[in-house]
């Protein structure tokens, strides 16, 4: 899968099945599609004969200490028998407590024991659905004084403990770095690269506080050319992979997040020239 694709949003499914616009893939929120029949689901099973589909989960909290919510993950087996997508990922971060869900990512404490907890949740999802899925890292804005691992280290010993892939969504990387003064590039380079099955790009906001900048991964904007070159670097060293992009909020017009998809190719073919001019140098 060379072509980049985009998120599927209910704004541009009638325009997406009328004019079958030319793009890698399309990719949607799972929970959007686990309702029994209706015109969404009809829309999707139309179009995924023309297209390869990807489920992107935002519920099944990965990282819950209560284990992972039986009834919604059969919802998703059935959606993965239903769609046979070529790709299925989840968020790296907690959103359910006492049966209560809470509607955001949360993050976890990068420690032995709730790396323990995540591998368990994560295999115990995929024996479920007979698959491997993906493991997103996620956008940062406050650090746990327990942790002990750093987040790639921590996501490298969940892909190799529990057998998933990773999905390097390459705007929370940068996000993540520019909040927190890390190093972007050492933080993709510290990250098993065979294990990186997709790769996820959006636009963030910039926030001006007292005392400094707050990055936000708001999904409401274009790609910055910060995280254009983190994604350019990322492609040298981890080779062409299947690249959405996520445009969640203050939807645009369709032709706007296809260009994007498109600039994305264009992104990726001139890393992988400038690498390929680089290895003939040495």
């Amino acid at each position: 899968m060379t072509q980049a694709g985009i998120g599927l949003r209910h704004a541009h499914v009638v325009q997406v099945l009328n004019e079958r616009p030319a793009v890698g893939f399309l990719e949607v929120h799972s929970e959007n599609y686990m309702s029994e029949g209706g015109p969404r689901r009809r829309a999707l099973f139309e179009l995924r004969h023309d297209y390869a589909v990807s489920l992107h989960g935002v519920g099944l909290s990965l990282g819950s200490a209560e284990g992972l919510d039986s009834a919604h993950l059969d919802r998703l087996a059935g959606l993965v028998q239903d769609y046979e997508p070529f790709l299925v990922s989840e968020h790296l971060s907690w959103s359910v407590a006492e049966a209560h869900y809470l509607n955001d990512l949360l993050p976890l404490p990068y420690t032995e024991e709730a790396l323990t907890l995540v591998v368990a949740n994560v295999q115990r999802c995929q024996e479920r659905l007979g698959r491997q899925i993906l493991v997103e890292n996620p956008s940062s804005y406050v650090t746990f004084a327990e942790s002990t691992l750093s987040e790639p280290a921590f996501l490298a010993e969940v892909a190799a403990r529990s057998g998933c892939g990773l999905l390097l969504d390459v705007n929370n990387i940068y996000v993540t770095a520019q909040n927190h003064g890390l190093d972007a590039k050492a933080y993709i380079e510290a990250l098993p690269g065979d294990a990186v099955g997709e790769i996820h790009l959006a636009g963030h906001r910039r926030e001006e506080l007292e005392g400094g900048v707050l990055l936000i991964d708001a999904h409401d904007r274009q790609v910055c050319e910060g995280v254009w070159d983190l994604y350019r670097f990322a492609i040298a060293r981890l080779g062409r992979r299947p690249t959405l992009v996520e445009w969640d909020n203050s939807l645009p017009p369709l032709e706007i997040l296809l260009g994007e998809a498109a600039e994305a190719d264009r992104q990726a073919a001139a890393a992988l020239e400038t690498a390929g001019g680089l290895r003939g140098a040495a």
